[in-house]
Formats: structure tokens, C-alpha cells, sequence
């Protein structure tokens, strides 16, 4: 088929769309936006290429009122037979919301409140990055515009729109409407007021509408000028201006005829080989719905297997039940009339009644024959009963230890019982999970070549860390809280709170059947919120010995041409100072908590907090000729360090080594504070085998900073510090060493 046919055929099309041979009603499903569920109102595309109304995404955007979900479209029809309901994307968006993974407008590098850049998009589930530009870098949809206005008309049928140039009782109903006058003509008053050989009949007119917004596309970043030019790379609409000197200078681009001829043939293939397909299309509609009956007849036959299968083991239940209890009542009847006669037995021991009563009436006997003939056979039963007497045991044991049931093993079978398509279960991945005040949390899935569907990650707060659990927490460590469905191998919990203990489990799904739980693993909280910061490579950063990886997360110390320089002063006794570098942003309150690595073949790096004074003096003194005790924390053990210890100093760094942590010799008073005294801390042994992370909290308006063993949240030590100014991260590395921070924990998100 010729294109000329193409072109022919797609116009064929929309006449057929036009004249009502094709009914509007039946895309009905199209025009409904994902988000309110109501018919688009000023659609706009986002860069997934799918569509939310114009009010609705600003409403994602500002979120501050706590009803923005709730209002309705704005021009919603009245006699509409959909209705608002819940959809799981606003559940989500909802969960996303209390979870802060949307945040509000206003953010700025060291601002508390971060800015709306992204929303989640309902169609595709992914999230959307808008840029700094926010809601008008999108493009409105004038396309399905036009076609949802079409749909309002045809359910407006029985409403007609009336000529505004007609005055009543003889005004008629419109047939045209202008684009350009805005206003809405029967036949005489259009001729009326467009005549032939003017200006006016050049006018843009279209069916009976209400809708006189012009259909003309802006470009969003020079919102001046019109597109008129189509980026192949990034495919959307440019104006010539972001070709010249914009985002789009390098891109391959074409005119906006072009793409609007080749966009349009591309579509009216697509639906001439639809239409082509109808039979096909219709045919396979029937064996779907053949497929239909025989899923449920499936269904309902596996149900009643299945349910039959359960009435058997209830059966064996109860038959197994009936049988223990009846032998527990055997054994227990039988105990009882033994204990019962023995009862009888020693009752009759006593005075007057019994064998000692009928022995008290065989004495009265006067006959000695008579007597004798009796007393021998009654002598021998008072024997023995007087044998009984002094070797008392109980005829029964009243213990029923043998007829414990210990069901643990079949209980656990029957919690296993499953169809033989569930998957294995997932195992966390304790080396790539990491935890604080978010939580990125990775798991390997089952080795059965069998893809899940998705998989749901479930935890639950276990207590506060150092304090005996309070009721609350007994009830929170009860309730397992689940995630969204995760279509992949790792997701992101928020909102967990600190110092905290949290259990994880994790279990696959395929086909609606649920694998058993994964083992439960815990993770411990920081203290206090994760403080994000990497390493400086301006202030006082050595290049020379200090070598900065490109994402300015990993710093190395290497020996440098300073060391040979410095061979002859080293053999007189003077040192070699540290190579220092800190953080890029600074700390003036609150609490923080960040981790990192040391390499264990480091041979000396010190991790700490210091203050801007501090960093001055550091940086701009030189330290290679100068003696260790001008430093109290040269690491030389000439005492001046002891002894300043005991002050509150602007910096404190803690030094570790050739796999060691080197505890000061700081007094126990000095070092332990009322808030983790039910922390025991052991000074005795100064050195500590170095953990794989190392944790630091700085509480600034305490005046306080901890060091931690990341892994199990262990305080190592902790000592006062003099918070007076901006207090940085500060590493100190020499002799060879390296130091590598924690990645961020952040939600993983859709660029374009």
C-alpha cells in the first residue's frame, strides 16, 4: 500500500469517527484519568508518555493541604455514571506521602525542606523527576483534549448548544462554532457574520462547541516562543531556540511538517493493520473467552480438590483425636479404681470398721479351736497390711507424662503445605542491606528457574535499643507491616524510627501463591538520621598524598615525595603530620549519624568531628617540623593528650590502625554521660579489634559525640566536644590508608 492509500485510509478513519460509525462510548475507558477517575480536564503528557490531568498533577505537587486528594475534577459531568473511588495508585501516592518520598516545595542544598520534583506516575508506576521546572516543563495533551471534549458532546446530545447570536424565543441551535470569535452560530448567523470576501471568512470553525481555548504548544523553557521543531533524540516538541543554544543544541532534530507526516503515517498503518485484523481480533476475543469458562471451571474443580483433600486430613484429625482420648481415659479409669481400692484397703485399717473391726470381734472369741481355726488366716492379712503400712506407694501413678503430644513437627509440616507451583523462599542479603533511618533492604530469590511476580517485604519494631520493652512496643513487635508489591530484589522502607531494633522477612508470589516467609533477620537504627556529606577537595585537601575518587565518596593516603623529603628529620625524632580532609557540609544543630569504612591494611587513620577554628589551625600550621605534644592528639604518648582530654575540646578523633580501634585514655567520668549508661562500656582494654563500618553521632546541641560499631550498633566511646562553631566530619589518614563513606539509601527513580 502506497502512502497516498495510507493517508487515505486514516482519513477514512476519523470520518467514520466523525459520522458516529465508530461510537465515541466505546473509548470511553481512554478518557478517564488514572488519578480522580473522571473524564481529563486539561491533560498533560508526562515524560513516560502518559497522561494526568492538569489540576491533578498540581495537586501531587502540593500536597500541603491535607484534602488535595479529595476535590473532584472541575469539569466533571453531572450525569457521569462513573463515581470517585479509591484506586491503589492513590493509595500509594498516600503511602509515599507519609513516607516523605514526596516532599514539599522550597529545597535547597542544606534546607530542612526539600522541593516537589517528582511525582509517581499511576500509569507505568514509575517515578517522575519534572526538573526545577516543576509542572511547566510538561506538554498538554491537545489531542486527547479534543477527543474527551467530542465525548462530552455526544453525552450532551440531548443538551443543544444554542446560537449566541440569536436572541429568544427564535434563537436556534448552533451548527458551527468559531475558533476565532469564540462564539457559537446557527447557519444564517454564521453566513451572517463570516461573509464571503472579508477577513472573517478565513476563521477557524468547527462543530457545536463550548471549548474555545486555542490549541497552540509553547515550549516550557522559553515559554515566548512556539515549537516548530520535533527532537528525534528526546522525541517532543522544541522551538528553534533550544536548538540554537538550548538543552536540545546537539540533538538530531527535523521540522515539525515532517514529524507530523511521519507520526501520522506510522498511525495510520498501525490502524489500518488493526482494522485489517478485525477477524483475527474477533477470533481470538472468542478463545479468550473460552479460556474464561475453563479458568473458572479450573478453578472451581481445584477448589473442590483442594477442599477435599482438607476434609480427609480433618477426618484422620479427628480419628487420630478420638483415639488418644480415648486411651488417656482407659489409663485414667484404670488409675482411679486402682487408687480407689487401695483407698478401701487402708480405710479398713482403722479402728471399728474393716479388717482392724472384724480383728477386734475375732479377739472376743472364748473358744480356743474356734479361735485358732480363725486368727491364723486373719494374721496373715494384718501382716500384711502392716507390711503395706510401713512400705507405703501408691498403687497408680497420677502422672500423665507419657501422653504429652508434642505436635511442633506437624504443626510446622502444615504451615508447608503448599501446591506444587509455590516458589521457594527468598533469602535476605544481609552484605548489601543496609539500615537507618531508611532502610534498603536486598534479597537473593529462589534458585528454581521459575520467574515470581512479585515479592513482599514485611517488618516489624521490636523496641527501643538499651530499654526494657514498654507496652506500646510489645504490641508495636506483634503487628508485621508490609510494603507495596516489589518487582524486583530490593526495595526502601522509611520512616523507621531511631535507635531501634527492626525484624525483616520477605516472601515471593507467582500465580497468587505465596512461598513460605524468608528467615527473619534484625537490623539496629542509628541513634540519629542518616547525615549525608562528601569528602571536600578544596579546603585544605592534599593532593600530593590524598587521592579523591570521582564521586568524592572514597579518600586513599599514599606516601608521597613529603616522606623522602623528610627522611633526615625523621631520624632526629621529629614527626610526620596527618594528611586531613572533611566533609562538605557542616553541622550547627541537632543530631547526626553517619557511617564508613577503613580499610584494615590502613595503618593509621583518625575519624572524628572538628570545628571550623579547629580546621584553620590545622590546615594552615604547618605540622612537619613541629613537636608532637603541640598537638594533644598527635597520637604520641607524652601525656599532654591525657590530660586535655579531660577538657572540652573543639575536635575529637578517634584513631584506628593496622585492624585496631585505640580507645583514649580518657577517665571513665569523662566518657560516660547519663545517656548511655545502660550501655556497658568496658575501658579496661584500650584496644578493640577495628569493626567492618564505623559509625559517628554527633549531637551538637548536647555537645556530645559517639563512636559506634555500625554493624551491631555497639558504642565503642564517646566523650564531650566543644560544639562553639560549624563542627565538619574530619579524617586524618597517614602511612597509607583508606576511608570509603556509606552510600545514601534513596528510592530508586525513572529518568528520562
Amino acid at each position: 500500500m502506497s502512502d497516498s492509500e495510507d493517508m487515505t485510509e486514516f482519513a477514512s478513519i476519523v470520518e467514520r469517527i466523525e459520522r458516529g460509525e465508530v461510537p465515541i462510548k466505546n473509548i470511553e475507558r481512554e478518557l478517564i484519568c488514572p488519578i480522580c477517575k473522571e473524564l481529563f480536564t486539561h491533560p498533560l503528557i508526562l515524560p513516560c508518555q502518559h497522561s494526568i490531568c492538569h489540576k491533578c498533577v498540581r495537586d501531587l505537587l502540593m500536597l500541603n493541604h491535607e484534602d488535595s486528594f479529595d476535590a473532584g475534577s472541575e469539569c466533571s459531568l453531572p450525569g457521569s455514571p462513573r463515581s470517585r473511588v479509591p484506586s491503589p495508585s492513590m493509595e500509594r501516592l498516600d503511602r509515599l506521602v507519609r513516607s516523605g518520598s514526596i516532599s514539599s516545595p522550597g529545597w535547597r542544598r542544606g534546607s530542612v525542606t526539600p522541593r516537589v520534583t517528582t511525582i509517581p506516575c499511576p500509569g507505568c508506576q514509575h517515578d517522575i523527576d519534572l526538573g526545577e521546572r516543576g509542572i511547566s516543563m510538561l506538554f498538554r495533551n491537545f489531542t486527547l483534549e479534543s477527543i474527551v471534549e467530542r465525548y462530552r458532546q455526544a453525552a450532551r446530545a440531548a443538551v443543544a448548544i444554542m446560537c449566541n447570536i440569536c436572541k429568544p424565543p427564535q434563537q436556534q441551535e448552533a451548527t458551527k462554532s468559531c475558533m476565532d470569535c469564540k462564539a457559537s452560530y446557527c447557519n444564517e448567523c454564521f453566513k451572517l457574520h463570516h461573509p464571503w470576501g472579508t477577513p472573517k471568512a478565513q476563521h477557524e470553525y468547527v462543530g457545536p462547541t463550548t471549548n474555545f481555548k486555542p490549541k497552540v504548544l509553547m515550549c516550557p523553557e522559553h515559554e515566548m516562543e512556539k515549537v516548530n521543531m520535533y527532537c528525534e533524540v528526546c522525541r517532543r516538541p522544541v522551538c528553534h531556540l533550544c536548538k540554537l543554544g538550548g538543552s536540545h543544541a546537539n540533538h538530531k532534530v527535523t521540522s515539525m511538517t515532517n514529524a507530523y507526516k511521519i507520526l501520522k503515517e506510522k498511525l495510520a498503518k498501525s490502524i489500518h493493520y488493526l482494522i485489517s485484523k478485525e477477524d483475527q481480533v474477533r477470533a481470538q476475543i472468542t478463545d479468550l473467552e473460552l479460556l474464561i469458562n475453563q479458568t473458572e471451571e479450573n478453578g472451581l474443580l481445584a477448589e473442590r480438590q483442594a477442599n477435599e483433600h482438607f476434609e480427609r486430613l480433618f477426618e484422620t484429625l479427628q480419628e487420630r483425636k478420638s483415639e488418644m482420648l480415648r486411651s488417656i481415659e482407659q489409663s485414667r479409669n484404670r488409675r482411679m479404681d486402682q487408687l480407689k481400692a487401695q483407698v478401701e484397703e487402708y480405710q479398713g485399717m482403722l479402728e471399728n470398721s474393716g479388717l482392724v473391726g472384724y480383728a477386734q470381734e475375732v479377739l472376743k472369741e472364748t473358744d480356743q479351736s474356734c479361735f485358732v481355726q480363725t486368727a491364723k488366716q486373719l494374721h496373715v492379712r494384718i501382716q500384711k497390711a502392716t507390711e503395706s503400712l510401713r512400705t507405703f506407694h501408691p498403687s497408680a501413678d497420677p502422672c500423665f507424662d507419657e501422653f504429652a503430644l508434642d505436635t511442633s513437627r506437624e504443626e510446622t509440616l502444615l504451615k508447608e503445605i503448599c501446591f506444587g507451583g509455590v516458589p521457594d523462599p527468598p533469602l535476605i542479603d544481609l552484605s548489601n542491606s543496609k539500615v537507618y533511618n531508611k532502610a534498603s533492604i536486598c534479597w537473593r530469590l529462589s534458585e528454581d528457574h521459575l520467574p515470581t511476580d512479585h515479592q513482599v517485604l514485611e517488618y516489624r519494631r521490636l523496641g527501643d535499643l538499651g530499654q526494657l520493652p514498654s507496652q506500646e512496643d510489645s504490641e508495636d513487635s506483634r503487628v508485621w507491616r508490609a510494603t507495596d508489591s516489589v518487582y524486583g530484589s530490593s526495595t526502601v522502607v522509611c520512616d523507621l524510627d531511631p535507635n531501634s531494633l527492626y525484624s525483616f522477612r520477605v516472601r515471593s508470589c507467582r500465580n497468587s501463591m505465596f512461598s513460605p516467609y524468608s528467615p527473619e533477620v534484625t537490623f539496629h537504627t542509628p541513634p540519629a538520621p542518616a547525615f549525608g556529606f562528601l569528602f571536600s577537595d578544596k579546603c585544605g585537601f592534599s593532593t600530593e598524598r590524598l587521592i579523591l575518587n570521582k564521586r568524592r565518596d572514597t579518600v586513599e593516603n599514599v606516601a608521597g615525595m613529603a616522606f623522602l623529603l623528610a627522611a633526615d628529620r625523621v631520624q632526629t625524632g621529629s614527626y610526620i603530620g596527618l594528611d586531613y580532609i572533611i566533609g562538605d557540609t557542616g553541622i550547627t544543630q541537632g543530631r547526626h549519624y553517619w557511617a564508613f569504612k577503613v580499610e584494615p591494611y590502613s595503618y593509621m587513620v583518625k575519624v572524628g568531628v572538628a570545628s571550623d577554628s579547629k580546621l584553620l589551625e590545622w590546615f594552615h600550621n604547618p605540622r612537619d617540623t613541629s613537636s608532637p605534644r603541640y598537638d594533644h592528639d598527635s597520637g604520641h604518648d607524652s601525656g599532654s593528650e591525657d590530660t586535655c582530654y579531660e577538657l572540652s575540646q573543639p575536635f575529637t578523633l578517634l584513631t584506628l590502625g593496622m585492624g585496631k580501634v585505640f580507645i583514649p585514655k580518657a577517665s571513665l567520668s569523662s566518657s560516660v554521660s547519663a545517656a548511655s549508661a545502660t550501655t556497658h562500656i568496658d575501658y579496661g582494654n584500650r584496644v578493640l579489634p577495628m569493626p567492618q563500618r564505623l559509625g559517628v553521632c554527633l549531637d551538637y546541641d548536647m555537645c556530645r559525640v559517639y563512636f559506634y560499631d555500625a554493624d551491631t550498633m555497639r558504642c565503642l566511646y564517646e566523650r564531650q566536644v566543644d560544639c562553639s562553631g560549624t563542627m565538619y566530619p574530619a579524617f586524618g589518614l597517614m602511612g597509607g590508608g583508606k576511608v570509603q563513606l556509606e552510600d545514601f539509601i534513596t528510592a530508586k527513580r525513572l529518568t528520562f
